[in-house]
């Protein structure tokens, strides 16, 4: 048996960027989902999955697996048979195996549970089979996963830093290369902690609106006359608004451009020690999501509110919006305060009660006990 772990992700700024060829700033979290791997008994050929959290196994043949017979089985299990499917199609013998996952990331809380599992199971297989993928053809394969098998179509993100994140870290990634890079983030050096609010509104990648922000970034591209909005800076972005005659693009190309700037000055800050100045820069990436790229919803700006009141000194969405999480950046003295203030201000409003808890950038992808 080879057993892996990977894990969810926060992202601290950067938000649908990563498919405009832009910049992220994300970091790996300590809850994930640990891959077993087994080789199942000859006379076998099937491949059978099975989750802790679910309460049926799926088993499929290995022969004549399509793509189409993804579509037919639960959407958890497409993150694992897609692996397998396009390790097969891609001319890899992947034989008879037994995959069995366990998460602790919350579902659709916008922590990425989808790049967890993907990815601890592309880990387990590639070493069990001893297939020696690069980093690079890791992160394609996942990828290809979530977009392909699963019908997301997320930018590649998330799979990089459950891949390459590093304790005590964010990862910074460019996009358009995949090029990474590690960037110190001492929290407890700096008295400082990111509090999540996970605002238990639903999220979800695949909805019809997460494309539609994606399909008007790609045409925004397009009139502009440029491979992708990464290839508008912060001084085009004035002549790149009047060059548009659509308000709802001008707007999108507006929050692509400025948020990776925003990536840029954070990780500046970081570089040079300056952890507390990056929070007005996390406010204003979480007005750029309300106001130009509109896709928060009440619970998350009621969050983000609240977390200000109480002191923090910046909050944003994180995720791909519609629900989901709010990070603040929060004093350490602050957290229970600023955790009561989030609570107070949902239950003021008629929402149901948020989960809150503290956030460590720590561990991407690696394999744990149990190996055998």
């Amino acid at each position: 048996m080879t057993v892996w772990r990977a894990p969810g992700r926060i992202n601290l700024v950067g938000e649908h960027t990563d498919y405009n060829d832009g910049f992220v700033l994300p970091f790996a979290l300590e809850v994930g989902c640990t891959a077993s791997v087994s080789t199942v008994s000859a006379g076998s050929d099937a491949w059978t999955v099975r989750s802790v959290q679910q309460p049926d196994p799926v088993v499929v043949r290995r022969s004549g697996l399509a793509g189409a017979d993804l579509e037919v089985v639960p959407e958890w299990s497409r993150y694992v048979l897609g692996a397998l499917w396009l390790l097969t199609d891609r001319g890899v013998d992947v034989p008879p195996l037994q995959v069995e996952v366990d998460s602790d990331v919350p579902s659709g809380a916008g922590l990425s549970s989808s790049a967890a599992l993907v990815c601890s199971v592309a880990r387990a297989v590639d070493d069990h089979l001893g297939l020696g993928l690069d980093d690079d053809a890791l992160f394609a394969l996942t990828r290809d996963v979530e977009n392909d098998a699963v019908g997301a179509p997320t930018g590649g993100m998330d799979q990089l830093v459950s891949l390459r994140g590093e304790a005590g870290h964010a990862l910074f990634c460019d996009m358009r290369s995949h090029d990474t890079r590690s960037v110190p983030l001492d929290l407890a050096g700096n008295g400082l902690t990111v509090l999540v609010a996970d605002t238990r509104a639903p999220h979800r990648h695949s909805d019809g609106e997460y494309g539609a922000r994606r399909r008007g970034c790609e045409e925004a591209a397009r009139r502009l006359g440029v491979a992708a909005l990464r290839d508008v800076t912060a001084d085009d972005l004035d002549a790149a608004l009047g060059g548009l005659d659509d308000d709802e693009l001008r707007r999108y190309v507006r929050h692509v451009v400025t948020e990776d700037d925003r990536v840029l000055s954070v990780v500046r800050l970081l570089d040079e020690g300056r952890l507390a100045d990056i929070g007005p820069l996390l406010t204003a990436s979480h007005r750029s999501m309300r106001d130009d790229f509109r896709i928060t919803v009440p619970e998350v700006d009621t969050a983000v509110d609240a977390l200000l009141e109480a002191g923090a000194l910046g909050a944003r969405m994180t995720g791909g919006g519609f629900g989901g999480c709010v990070i603040g950046l929060v004093p350490e003295r602050s957290v229970d305060a600023a955790s009561d203030a989030v609570r107070r201000a949902f239950a003021d409003a008629g929402f149901g009660e948020p989960d809150l808890f503290t956030a460590e950038p720590s561990q991407g992808a690696h394999p744990v006990a149990g190996r055998g």
